[in-house]
Formats: C-alpha cells, structure tokens, sequence
C-alpha cells in the first residue's frame, strides 16, 4: 500500500474516531424515559411503509443500550408469517452470519458481547431472499452512509446480503456526513423516530 494511501486511511480511522465520541456523547443526554418514546415512534413509522408490510423476510438486530428499540416488532413479524433472521457470532469467521428464528424464547440467546442471538442450532437463512434488513449504527448520514462501532464485523455481512437495507437510529444520530473508506457499503434508507429517508 503507498504511503498515501495509509495516510488516506488514517485520517478516516481517526476522523470516524472522533464522530463516534460525539455521537455518544449526544446519545448519553437522552433519558430512558427519551429513547423508549422514540424507539416507539420509530418502530410506528417502520410498520407504516409499503417495503415494511409487504417483506416476507426481515433480518432484524437486537438492540443495544443507546440504539432505537426495534425488539418488539420481532414479535409482530413472527406472528405476521414473516421469515425472521438476526445475526449470530461466528468465532471461526471473525464474522456475523445470518440465522433464522422461529422461536424468541427457544431460538435467542446472549451471545458475543452480550448481544441476544440465534442458538446454535438456528439454521443459516439464505442470503439472497431477504427482502428487508434492518441495519444498527452509531451513525448515520442522509447519503445512505453508516458508521458503525470500528469492529468491522457488521460490514462484512453486509457484503454478503442480497435484500434492501435499512439503518436504524435516534434523529441525533443523523450527522452531516460519515467519513467514508473505500469498503465502506451505502445503505439504501434511514428509519429514525421522524424521518423515512430514501437514499
């Protein structure tokens, strides 16, 4: 790699750093009382959209403290029929793949990090099917470009999924513009409590 390029990259490395320190520190001023009200206003302008009452097939993701709580329409899409799939650690991978759920008391678990996901018999959903994933941040831009927590992990399933993705988060989450690498995948719409952003 030239030398200007690792200069490139540094500068993003640093500048993503940096916007994911103020981002959470903008997230760290919302009262529970604040996030669980507009999670619940998130999650009635998801249910309003055509690309959300007609997926047959939803890869969801189980939220984090400080990320819109999209937890309960797990249940909604499970009694609708939908196919339902959230991520589970791989540790031979170093990566997320995509498991179906038929189940929430039998099929989840806490996991890597202590994030709830499928068990260990949960089959692999196919990848290609999935009509609608929802995709967690820490930010988001209205060019459809996603910061996520540094790892990476998210990123790479995200280069294997065939289906329309979706970002997920808090209005505050929204900022100017995401510092974007090469890699870096483009998302196709922004969910926050007030805004259904095509990109």
């Amino acid at each position: 790699m030239r030398r200007q390029d690792i200069q490139m990259e540094t500068k993003i490395r640093e500048a993503k750093a940096a916007l994911r320190k103020q981002v959470r520190g903008e997230l760290k001023k919302m009262t529970p009382e604040e996030q669980s009200a507009a999670s619940a206003r998130g999650r009635t302008m998801l249910q309003e959209q055509a690309l959300w009452k007609e997926a047959r097939s939803v890869l969801f993701f189980a939220p984090l403290q400080g990320e819109l709580d999209i937890w309960p329409l797990v249940t909604e899409a499970l009694s609708a029929g939908k196919l339902v799939a959230l991520p589970r650690f791989d540790a031979e991978a170093n990566g997320y793949i995509a498991c179906q759920i038929k189940d929430l008391m039998q099929d989840v678990r806490t996991g890597y990090l202590g994030i709830r996901e499928p068990v260990e018999r949960c089959n692999k959903a196919t990848v290609d099917r999935l009509d609608l994933i929802l995709v967690p941040g820490v930010a988001f831009d209205l060019h459809g470009h996603r910061l996520g927590r540094g790892k990476g992990c998210y990123d790479q399933l995200l280069t294997i999924l065939r289906g329309v993705t979706c970002g997920v988060a808090f209005d505050r989450q929204i900022v100017d513009q995401i510092p974007v690498a090469p890699h870096d995948i483009t998302l196709h719409y922004i969910l926050t409590p007030s805004r259904w952003i095509q990109v």
